[in-house]
């Protein structure tokens, strides 16, 4: 009885049975059924946003859970260099399928913008005037498509918007080397700054979305920018939440020179976004943009 309860002499890790995988799946099953609900209601003049609430409860409890369980398994031992790698590799393939989900938006951006005019595609000419950006109008010559008045200007704040990101992985790469050399001050310095600039990122493209000359309906310009930009704005979202549970972490000793994979993880999300962005910003802001575009 004495060994069965003996720690196993290797180097991998045989988990415990857990409720998260099962809680995960019904949240989010019970969200997507939510989410679905709540369109019809809203189709139908009457949005119940309620419909959504049970599903992200679940969803927001197991995320909770999960990671307490894998924070507190590394603390107890189980994270050996094995099981680290391992590690590593699951989060290399969730980034590549986070690179095949951007691919997609871009596809479908550069599927139209390639081919403005193209004469299989039901009134792609009408909508875009035959050309890329559209030509801006009132109105389109396709019933229910409206108005498009003009694209960003990408060397005002976009380009601002790209220094900031561009900064926050400079300060992300101080964060981690800060802990490669036990600098505790230096990492909760660097992570407090790069929390700060994705908060002013997210913030500054909020505004920016304000004052967009197009909306995210009624015209392809606008569905196709928003998607690709505003999934980029979310990923920015969750990377900051990411890091401000490093910092936190971070200030209660949990990361050594040793054992950090938790900020590891956070650290390539991070310059996983970075990268996204300087692309959306060369293709879209800068490539997509033409010259019909407000000077300021």
């Amino acid at each position: 009885m004495a060994q069965a309860h003996a720690k196993p002499q290797h180097d991998y890790h045989l988990v415990n049975p857990s409720p998260w995988p099962l809680v995960g799946a019904l949240g989010g099953f019970t969200l997507a059924i939510g989410l679905l609900m709540y369109f019809m209601s809203k189709k139908a003049g009457d949005p119940q946003l309620w419909y959504v609430l049970p599903g992200l409860a679940l969803v927001v409890l197991t995320m909770f859970g999960w990671w307490r369980d894998v924070i507190l398994e590394a603390h107890e031992g189980h994270e050996t260099p094995v099981v680290q790698l391992h590690l590593r590799y699951g989060m290399i393939l969730f980034i590549a399928s986070e690179v095949m989900f951007f691919v997609a938006w871009f596809w479908a951006y550069f599927d139209v913008a390639l081919f403005p005019d193209d004469a299989v595609t039901y009134a792609r000419t009408e909508v875009l005037g035959g050309q890329w950006p559209p030509i801006p109008s009132d109105e389109t010559g396709v019933a229910g498509l409206g108005y498009f008045g003009h694209t960003f200007n990408p060397w005002s704040l976009p380009f601002v918007n790209t220094l900031i990101l561009l900064t926050s992985g400079t300060t992300a790469t101080w964060a981690h080397h800060a802990m490669l050399h036990n600098d505790r001050k230096g990492l909760t310095w660097a992570l407090a700054c790069t929390i700060l600039l994705g908060v002013l990122f997210t913030s500054l493209q909020a505004y920016e979305y304000m004052h967009a000359g197009f909306g995210f309906s009624n015209h392809i310009y606008g569905s196709t920018f928003f998607m690709a930009t505003g999934f980029h704005g979310f990923h920015v979202i969750v990377g900051t939440i990411f890091l401000i549970v490093c910092l936190f972490r971070a200030l209660q000793g949990h990361f050594t020179p040793k054992q950090h994979f938790g900020f590891e993880a956070a650290a390539w999300y991070w310059h996983f976004v970075d990268v996204v962005w300087l692309f959306l910003f060369s293709c879209i802001y800068v490539w997509g943009a033409g010259t019909n575009y407000p000077a300021h």
